[in-house]
């Protein structure tokens, strides 16, 4: 299976509703879109690359229905919590260094272990081309946080994410399910 598009559509869709897209909206209405979106990129695309590693490392121990069904629970967790959103998150206000420092190092720390990339280290796990997840993971990644940065924390906190949250979460749940029970040979 080719990761690419899986990852992009995976991570679009986990990620819209996550926390450092709202981050970013904070951050860059303190410093401005064009100092928070170039660190928020490579803060994803370090953690993308983490989790690719560690898919990499973790899959020629599993079956083939146990990387399935790692695939589903990823599906599955990263379903329920796009239904609602994330609680409060550090807005990073102490933080004393240049706009760009402080949305790479805040949104990689932030990004650490969430949704998404749980998501990118259970497709790579299943597939024998584990940078194209990074890949697709870190550009769909990308556009909530440059669409955040660009609109502000108001605006951002205007978009409809609640009606965002559950699409997406149905999707991711919907697949999810249907992968989990292909991989435990009931469907």
């Amino acid at each position: 299976m080719d990761p690419l598009v899986p990852a992009f559509v995976a991570v679009l869709l986990a990620g819209w509703t996550d926390k450092p897209a709202a981050l970013a909206a904070v951050l860059a209405d303190r410093f401005g879109a064009r100092a928070v979106w170039p660190g928020a990129v490579l803060a994803l695309a370090g953690g993308f690359a983490l989790a690719v590693v560690g898919g990499v490392l973790v899959a020629p121990m599993l079956a083939p229905n146990a990387r399935a069904l790692l695939l589903a629970l990823a599906l599955l967790s990263a379903g329920a919590a796009a239904m609602w959103r994330g609680g409060r998150f550090d807005r990073l206000e102490g933080w004393k260094l240049p706009g760009s420092l402080t949305s790479l190092l805040g949104l990689f720390i932030l990004t650490l272990g969430d949704r998404s990339q749980f998501l990118v280290f259970a497709l790579t796990a299943r597939t024998p081309e584990p940078w194209l997840a990074a890949i697709g993971s870190t550009l769909a990644a990308t556009i909530p946080i440059v669409a955040a940065a660009i609109l502000g924390e108001r605006d951002w906190q205007r978009l409809p994410h609640r009606a965002i949250g559950v699409g997406a979460g149905g999707l991711l749940l919907i697949t999810g399910a249907v992968i989990g029970l292909s991989a435990l040979r009931l469907l």
